[in-house]
């Protein structure tokens, strides 16, 4: 895409080595930063035998502890913050669905640089200034919906702050306002893909070229129905809220080879997730960030439990991820055997009759841990048809993953939904006997 590199901003343009030094030295400024102003990062230090000053590569870095959620939760709310409250502009926090949520702050730069990155992602998507941007991620304490939503203005998009929810309405908005770039979880788009031919609207007709999807894992199979289905260019956005929300790494339409991430400001690291060992680029562990220009919250070695791998750069200088595989938390091991929830997506996509909706529940019934795979059929799908994909389903986990599993086949949309999003897997199993 010509128009493409004459679009790249600075940061863009940067050789390798300017890169590389831009990076150490921000990554620098930033450990200051933490040691000095945040006194779990002067305890975390100190307790390493490890200072600031000690970091003279970007190889260094690996010398320094990790953060983790559990660390983020135990000084909550406003423990890791590294400037006064007052400067603080706005207040983000996860769920809590496990725990305590998890707070995070940004002060004005912050949310200027971030709403940078989300611009820059939209533009690597395919975006362009003028474009009408429909965001469907949720909007408020999550930080999907604003994320997206401030750096579309940057770009000088006009936004549609749809958020989630009311799918009925969306598609409305969508055939009404003919936006041409929708952000969104790929679930949810697949749900707005069912309510459009519900309607009797095609949805290769719609005026949306581009699909930006992210905040959860999705697979290549996902990308070619969702492509297949809307005819638009589908790619895969990543970023987490520890970190700075959306925007941290953008699949660049131009090659759709895995995530380009912004390097000049999240420094990215892959770690074996036992060991916590620093892997070399094209080894597929555990992905951990360091922030190199935030100021409200530093954030130093943050473990993602993401599952994936850096490969070199394509469209950018800044290096690549793969798509998320998987959580390193999300990893079942059933009767013995590994399995992720993206394996199974893959087996539900190729399913006839099934929508790509499920859950994965886990139960013990004495010593023996079972699966039971529930999926959701399509609107107007026979207990034929859904009987065939159940047995289709149980062949096909036990001939490629090799372990049982039982199918229930449900009702379209009638597996709970939060933020768009489906939680993956219901753990059942007594809870002080762990994974087995």
């Amino acid at each position: 895409m010509a128009d493409a590199r004459e679009l790249l901003d600075a940061g863009e343009r940067l050789g390798p080595e300017e890169l590389r030094a831009l990076q150490l030295e921000r990554l620098r400024a930033s450990l200051r930063h933490a040691y000095e102003q945040v006194p779990f990062y002067r305890e975390s230090f100190d307790k390493a035998g490890i200072r600031p000053e000690d970091c003279r590569s970007l190889e260094d870095l690996a010398r320094f502890p990790f953060t983790t959620k559990a660390d983020l939760r135990e000084n909550y709310p406003f423990g890791m913050f590294a400037v006064p409250r007052e400067r603080i502009r706005r207040l983000h926090a996860s769920s809590g669905t496990t725990g305590r949520p998890t707070v995070v702050g940004y002060t004005e730069n912050d949310l200027s640089m971030w709403a940078d990155m989300v611009a820059r992602s939209i533009r690597a998507a395919g975006g362009r200034p003028g474009d009408v941007v429909h965001v469907a991620y949720g909007y408020g304490l999550f930080t999907g919906g604003l994320g997206a939503h401030y750096g579309a203005e940057r770009l000088g998009c006009t936004v549609v702050p749809a958020s989630g929810g009311m799918t009925a309405r969306q598609v409305q908005l969508i055939q009404d306002l003919e936006p041409a770039v929708i952000m969104v979880t790929p679930s949810y788009m697949l749900t707005l893909l069912d309510e459009f031919e519900r309607q009797g609207v095609d949805p290769r007709t719609t005026s949306l070229r581009v699909g930006i999807f992210g905040a959860e894992p999705w697979t290549e199979q996902m990308r070619r129905e969702i492509e297949e289905r809307f005819a638009i260019d589908a790619v895969d956005i990543y970023g987490l809220s520890e970190v700075v929300g959306p925007g941290v790494a953008q699949e660049c339409v131009e090659t759709k080879d895995g995530l380009t991430v912004w390097e000049d400001h999240f420094y990215p690291e892959v770690i074996d997730p036992l060991t916590g060992e620093v892997l070399p680029e094209g080894e597929r562990g555990e992905l951990v960030f360091t922030s190199l220009t935030k100021e409200a919250m530093p954030i130093v070695r943050y473990r993602t439990r993401d599952l994936t791998r850096l490969l070199p750069g394509t469209a950018r200088v800044f290096r690549r991820m793969e798509k998320i595989s998987g959580r390193s938390d999300d990893l079942v091991i059933l009767r013995g055997v590994n399995l992720f929830p993206t394996q199974i997506e893959e087996i539900v996509l190729r399913t006839p009759g099934v929508a790509p909706h499920f859950q994965l529940r886990l139960t013990r019934t004495g010593r023996m841990d079972s699966l039971t795979v529930r999926a959701e059929a399509r609107a107007g799908a026979t207990p034929e048809v859904r009987e065939a994909a159940a047995r289709s389903i149980v062949t096909a986990v036990k001939n490629g993953i090799g372990v049982s599993v039982d199918v229930e086949i449900v009702e379209p949309e009638s597996l709970e939904r939060s933020v768009g999003k489906i939680r993956r897997i219901v753990d059942l199993r007594p809870r002080d006997t762990g994974q087995g």
